[in-house]
């Protein structure tokens, strides 16, 4: 039995562009392009009702761009692969876009082999980095301590998490409710870039944050 083909949606609002993405990936063998949005909002639209894989998401489009998009799509359907391709490889543009949840982020002058990589790497969970993107994140993560952008409260919740107890026993211990309690842990689990509280857990104690309050 032949593997599923990876079904590609592209958001670039280039013509030329998205022609030209379409060719190439519409050649590959185990690659269909299921789509073609020309901003932010054809973009969500089109994910919404296509379901695919991957999406190759330009950053800089008219009316919403490629990182907003990318936020907006996630929280709709966190399953989706998004990955950046633009010709944008500023350090503050690829953390913002790694930050809104996509999963990898390449450059439009890539080789098509590179690209096709990348697409395929995407559709197995992993993350394409081209490596002016890697370099940044690598850079950021050695200037940024994790759990800076927290706030006390999501720390706490955070650490909590971390220790294993659930949303109930939280909200007894810092005196909350437990709507409170699932307040925070949405905004930290947007905030370190894991979508549910085992991630949540482990990055907690990956980073060294568990036993920093709780006892």
């Amino acid at each position: 039995m032949s593997a599923p083909r990876i079904r590609v949606l592209l958001a670039d609002d280039h013509p030329v562009v998205r022609r030209g993405l379409a060719e190439l990936l519409g050649a590959a063998d185990d690659i269909d392009v299921v789509g073609a949005a020309t901003d932010g909002d054809e973009a969500v639209a089109q994910a919404m009702e296509t379901a695919p894989d991957v999406v190759l998401m330009d950053i800089s489009m008219p009316n919403v761009d490629g990182v907003a998009a990318t936020r907006r799509l996630l929280r709709e359907r966190p399953e989706a692969r998004v990955v950046m391709l633009t010709s944008f490889s500023e350090r503050e543009r690829i953390l913002d876009a790694l930050d809104a949840g996509a999963i990898g982020y390449l450059l439009k002058d890539a080789e098509p082999d590179e690209l096709l990589r990348g697409v395929r790497a995407a559709a197995r969970g992993e993350s394409p980095l081209a490596p002016k993107a890697a370099r940044a994140v690598l850079a950021a993560r050695e200037e940024r301590r994790p759990g800076d952008e927290l706030t006390g409260r999501e720390r706490e919740v955070l650490i909590l998490v971390g220790e294993g107890l659930p949303n109930k026993l939280i909200a007894r211990r810092m005196g909350i409710s437990e709507k409170t309690v699932k307040t925070h842990l949405t905004s930290v689990f947007q905030r370190i870039g894991v979508s549910d509280r085992t991630q949540a857990a482990l990055w907690a104690r990956r980073n060294g944050l568990v036993g920093e309050g709780g006892s």
